[in-house]
């Protein structure tokens, strides 16, 4: 079995070597045996596992790579993959999203969404079901000047027009692409005014920007089943 230095590693990785040690201090790697003079002793399965993470990091949150790293060194291999595979899940979720958001924003009937019945005034609880985001995500939009409510005059409470539903939809969907809350506003202006270009522009960047990580989800998978088969 090769060994190596953390400086190789370090090296051959393109990092430092306080991010190896960090990696293992998290718990993320096999145990690390040491010389006489207590140096560090990495194997080929220390190189693989440090592989592992910047690969996987590439395509998936730091939280989740941990989790699976983690669990992993625990030698539940099924459980690990059943964690990447509902990354997967998502990332097919948020693109049937897009697509389904691209298809929205031209039609002249926006009365129904997915399985939803839209009424002409919705509640925050309402809107929030419907986009698949938090209240306090509408709230803070809200704050930011990207949409707008209206009040019950009831009880105070905040109604969203149609209109607004769908700016909340175009957010929702952007949110990871369009970074600039005044190029935020640009959009909606757009959608306000039935200029859809530069909206469906964004939509397909977003799209191939789903694509891509995708792509470099399977990259990490390919790499995590080459670290399983070496401690199977």
């Amino acid at each position: 079995m090769d060994k190596y230095t953390p400086k190789q590693i370090a090296e051959i990785l393109n990092i430092s070597t306080t991010t190896l040690r960090r990696y293992e201090e998290q718990d993320l790697i096999p145990e690390v045996p040491r010389t006489i003079s207590n140096h560090r002793i990495y194997t080929s399965i220390h190189f693989q596992a440090f592989n592992v993470i910047r690969t996987l990091l590439k395509g998936y949150e730091i939280p989740r790579v941990y989790k699976v790293m983690r669990t992993i060194k625990k030698k539940r291999f099924d459980t690990a993959l059943w964690l990447v595979n509902e990354q997967l899940f998502h990332i097919q979720v948020e693109k049937q999203r897009v697509e389904e958001i691209l298809t929205m924003i031209q039609t002249t009937d926006f009365t129904q969404f997915k399985k939803f019945k839209l009424k002409e005034l919705m509640s925050i609880g309402e809107v929030a079901e419907i986009a698949g985001v938090n209240t306090s995500a509408i709230r803070h939009w809200e704050h930011e000047g990207l949409i707008h409510s209206e009040r019950n005059k009831n009880n105070g409470y905040r109604l969203f027009t149609l209109l607004e539903l769908r700016k909340i939809l175009v957010i929702s969907s952007l949110r990871k692409t369009v970074y600039y809350i005044e190029n935020m506003k640009k959009l909606l202006h757009d959608l306000d005014s039935h200029s859809y270009v530069q909206i469906e522009r964004s939509l397909q960047l977003a799209l191939e920007n789903l694509n891509e990580q995708l792509f470099l989800q399977f990259k990490g998978i390919e790499e995590l089943m080459k670290y399983v088969d070496l401690l199977e």
